[in-house]
């Protein structure tokens, strides 16, 4: 329903991985664009004349002098009278305070209508998503003065109906904006962490997402202050805005409109005002989105030992929740998660189905920590996704149970595994940074999870971070609560990660790739603290890897996965010495260590062997 062009939601979306700018920042953006600081000048100017209106004023907007009708600029009335001998000057500077109370009120009712619409859209995204899409599409379509004119006549007119009309007039602008960024938002790491460590739908939404929609919101918000007093301006123009006795631009170009060919004189000075108001919020919301999308990114490691990471683009995956069902082959009462049959498949678009995971069992038992390898593609991510109850849309899990302390959590609802997240399972990803929302402290994201797991105080929260900051490892734990996650380097982002993982005292911990995106420094003390943790917490961990030097340093035990299928599982000392599945064999010999004495690292040159092996299992 809006009259104008905007940036659209890929100019306005922050990158992932930068951090959203200051005032600061934004400020030294500012000062380096000429046309910005013309911008500034100009909104600063109105601005002073719309708070300083009656100080500076010659004359009450409403004062008439009957002695001076239609007098042109004189030296009494700078800019002239009006046909009641009213001062155009004096009605200049208090209409500079209706269009700023005007645009301002009808963007704040746009976004208090369009931001929670978009948000839900978004995040919820599905049938939600593609139901209320195509109606903010139909709402969008209707032609916006129109659907001021509606409101006008059906509320009548006034400055408290003209802001409502206005604000609805541009809501699904809002609304289209916040849902295709929400879009984006829901599939990043802090997202998931979010969800992982307990906090609830409606924490995640409003706690996380939207502070980091401030940017695009704020571009957004800066150009449409601009076309809400273009709006005001034409509805008052057509009589159907602010009363006669309201100061207002508009209300002044309709009155000179009327007398134009006698008194040419008196559209000039609202004129000017208008389009140098908006020609400035224009430019000034040009330039905010500049320094919102123009910094550069943080740089990432990208090896580790000498090796690529791992493609990215997996949707890392949260937990499940607890339920007393119990499950009849979980008779160790050891054992604290134990996956038996479990197979996955995505529906293809043709009708049929793609086996991702075929038949998969194991278990981990109390402060084990098992490693999970496989080449990518091998269906790690995705059987831990069936643990952790996040299957991405159109696949799904078709046959087996998955059981944490003998407790199913396979086939629950959103809602129930929401129960548990934080508290029987905790996770830690791979990008230490984006575990973290760039927008919170480090304190404020551990006291959300805190508070989410039953803490009431908000004093006993702040000392239960500072402690779990204590216990991985972060020095002057209290004074750092306080910090940004920009501010820790890697490793300690990751200890974070940790702290957050581990606020609900989890009886599983899954390390999804936790230290491959780390120095190897950084990697070794990531790696000491886990199996300090697990000594200290008696905690079962999963341990998600490509690296089988990590695997050798920390698992007692590991299941290698090819095709979809564990293929082997085996004491880690058993497994590095004396492996029994040819492609186990083969994964140890491509791996580059000091005792090979090659030329060529030996590959895996075909996969016959191996499907021949998997037959006959």
């Amino acid at each position: 329903m809006s009259t104008d062009v905007i940036p659209g939601p890929a100019d306005l979306v922050t990158p992932q991985g930068r951090q959203s700018p200051g005032l600061k920042q934004v400020w030294h953006a500012l000062r380096r664009q000429p046309t910005a600081l013309f911008g500034v000048l100009v909104l600063a100017i109105v601005l002073i004349c719309a708070a300083a209106a009656p100080l500076i004023a010659p004359y009450a907007p409403e004062a008439k002098d009957f002695t001076a009708v239609f007098q042109g600029p004189s030296a009494a009335h700078p800019l002239g009278t009006d046909d009641l001998g009213r001062d155009l000057l004096s009605q200049l500077l208090f209409s500079a305070r209706t269009a700023l109370l005007v645009a301002g009120g009808s963007v704040f009712v746009a976004m208090l209508i369009g931001v929670p619409i978009g948000l839900l859209l978004g995040y919820k995204g599905g049938w939600y998503d593609r139901l209320g899409s195509r109606g903010l599409d139909i709402a969008d379509a209707l032609p916006g003065l129109m659907v001021g004119f509606v409101v006008i006549a059906v509320l009548g007119r006034g400055m408290l109906v003209l802001i409502v009309a206005i604000g609805i007039i541009f809501c699904m602008n809002f609304a289209r904006m916040t849902r295709a960024i929400t879009l984006s938002e829901r599939r990043k790491l802090y997202v998931e962490s979010a969800r992982v460590s307990g906090l609830r739908h409606h924490q995640v939404i409003f706690g996380q997402v939207l502070p980091n929609l401030a940017g695009p919101l704020t571009v957004q918000g800066a150009v449409f202050l601009g076309s809400a007093i273009k709006v005001e301006a034409a509805l008052s123009f057509l009589g159907l805005g602010l009363g006669e006795t309201q100061p207002s631009w508009g209300n002044m170009l309709g009155f000179a409109a009327e007398h134009q060919n006698d008194h040419s004189f008196l559209a000039i000075a609202p004129g000017v005002a208008i389009v140098l108001t908006v020609l400035a919020f224009n430019l000034v919301g040009d330039a905010i989105n500049d320094a919102v999308s123009g910094r550069r990114p943080n740089r990432r490691r990208t090896r580790l030992l000498g090796r690529s990471v791992p493609a990215a683009g997996r949707q890392e995956p949260t937990l499940a929740s607890v339920h007393t069902d119990n499950v009849e082959a979980a008779e160790d009462p050891d054992v604290v998660l134990d996956v038996r049959h479990v197979s996955i498949v995505a529906d293809l678009a043709d009708g049929g189905t793609q086996t991702l995971v075929d038949d998969v069992s194991l278990s981990v038992r109390r402060g084990e920590i098992l490693g999970l390898l496989g080449e990518s593609g091998s269906g790690k991510s995705m059987l831990a996704k069936s643990i952790l109850g996040l299957m991405p849309p159109g696949v799904r899990v078709v046959g087996g149970s998955v059981a944490l302390a003998g407790n199913v959590l396979t086939g629950r609802s959103e809602k129930e595994m929401g129960a548990v997240r934080g508290v029987g399972l905790g996770v830690v990803f791979q990008n230490p940074q984006a575990n973290l929302s760039p927008v919170h402290t480090v304190g404020r994201q551990l006291i959300d999870v805190i508070q989410a797991h039953g803490e009431t105080s908000k004093s006993s929260a702040r000392d239960r971070a500072a402690e779990l900051l204590d216990l991985v490892g972060v020095d002057d734990a209290r004074g750092r609560l306080a910090q940004y996650p920009y501010q820790f380097s890697g490793g300690m982002a990751q200890r974070v990660a940790i702290a957050m993982a581990l606020a609900g005292e989890p009886d599983l911990l899954i390390l999804d790739e936790a230290t491959s995106a780390l120095d190897v420094t950084t990697q070794s003390q990531v790696l000491d603290l886990v199996l300090d943790l697990r000594e200290r917490l008696d905690m079962a961990i999963i341990n998600i890897t490509h690296d089988l030097g990590v695997a050798a340093e920390t698992c007692d035990r590991v299941a290698v996965m090819y095709g979809g299928r564990v293929i082997e599982v085996n004491d880690v000392v058993e497994l590095f010495d004396n492996p029994k599945h040819p492609y186990t064999a083969a994964l140890l010999a491509a791996h580059p260590s000091a005792d090979h004495d090659v030329d060529r690292l030996p590959t895996i040159a075909d996969d016959v062997a191996i499907r021949d092996a998997l037959s006959k299992k």
